[in-house]
Order: structure tokens, then sequence, then C-alpha cells
């Protein structure tokens, strides 16, 4: 039986930057901290302008020939480039499927409780999938299983859209609810309501009051 690996106490490591006197190479191409170019000069000539402008020589671009640096403040450049990271990881989210199971036989209770937990995987950008479950003969209410899912996916359509229709698989039946991308317009309540009818027959205009009195002056003994 071969030995059992020793487990390696040394320290991880770590790959330090190429600034100042790490930088080996004899000659270098320099830019300064305002981005004038200093020229080709060597790395003895570089150090000490940094040194003179209290920053660092940093290697820009090993590869070059000759290769590139740069005089900067590396403590302020490191934590810039740390925070460009973190938001950048922030901002980037690796959508997930979250699932939803309950039964056909739901209460209402229940049922909301499920509503609320889908709400909160789509307002986090993940994708549901709500799963109904048949145990023994309820796979015979396929159908009400499948009312039960449209219906999860209208009182949702403000947050979510169908991306896979009810469908069944082997002992359930499942349902995939996408975050909405576009917001969801509804009607004016003005246009949803019926208008009332508008009367197009005119009435017969009315007499004046000055030709009634005169006719009935007219119709006395």
């Amino acid at each position: 039986m071969p030995p059992r690996p020793r487990f390696d106490r040394r320290a991880p490591v770590r790959e330090l930057p190429n600034i100042n006197d790490r930088i080996s190479y004899p000659k270098l191409r320099v830019v300064d901290s305002d981005g004038t170019q200093l020229g080709v000069i060597t790395r003895e000539e570089a150090l000490e302008v940094a040194k003179d402008r209290e920053l660092d020589l940093v290697l820009v671009s090993e590869k070059a020939d000759p290769p590139v640096c740069r005089i900067m403040d590396y403590g302020k450049f490191k934590f810039e480039q740390e925070k460009k990271a973190k938001e950048a990881k922030k901002k980037s989210h690796q959508t997930e499927i979250k699932e939803v199971k309950m039964r056909y036989k739901i209460d209402q209770h229940d049922y909301q409780v499920r509503i609320g937990h889908a709400v909160r995987f789509l307002k986090a950008g993940d994708k549901v999938k709500c799963t109904v479950i048949f145990r023994g003969r309820e796979i015979q209410h396929t159908a009400l299983a499948e009312t039960l899912l449209l219906r999860m996916a209208n009182d949702l359509e403000e947050q979510a859209e169908i991306q896979q229709a009810p469908k069944r698989e082997g002992r359930n039946m499942i349902m995939f609810l996408t975050p909405r991308r576009t917001p969801l317009i509804k009607k004016d309540k003005e246009e949803s309501t019926p208008k009332r009818a508008i009367r197009t027959i005119t009435a017969p205009p009315r007499p004046k009051a000055s030709k009634l009195i005169s006719k009935a002056n007219a119709d006395k003994p």
C-alpha cells in the first residue's frame, strides 16, 4: 500500500506584481503618470524618475519590445481595480431555476404562499419551475393541474412570462416561468368599461314661448 501523501503546510505562492525593484529588464519604454512618453530609458533611470515623483514603476506590457512600464500610484490603482471587479460581480447575476411544488387540491392559503415564493424568485432574476405533483389516482386529474398552473401564470403575469406551457412529465405536470422583460401594459378602465349609447335621433325643436302665448290668446273667445 503506497504511503499517504503528507499535508503541505506551506502557504500558497502568491503572484507578486511586477513593480519597482521586481522589474529586471535593462531597457524599458516608460510612460509618465500624466501620459507623457519618456521614451526608452534604462531600468535605473526609470526607477529614479518614479522615486522623484514618489510613485511606483509598474510593468504594463511584458511582451512588448522593449517592455512598457508606467509611473503611477500602485496602491490607488489596485484599489480602483478591486472596486471595479466588485461592482461587476454585483451586476452579473447567474440565472438559476427555483422550483415551487404543490398539489392540485392545494388550499387558498398555501397557494398564496407559493405565489409569494415565486414573486421573490422572479424579482431576484431567477426562473421558476412550477410543479404539480400527482399521487396515486390523482394522475387522472391532469386537467385540474393544468388549470391550476394557468391560474398561477395569470396571477403572476405582471412579474413573469410563460417560457414553457404546462406539460406532463411522469407523475408531475410542470410549467416554466421567466422574469418579464417588458412591463405589462393593461388597458385603461375607460376602454374596458362599455360606453353609453349615444342618442342619434334628434328631438323636434320646441316652439318658442312667445308663439305659445300668442296662440293661447287667439283661442280665447
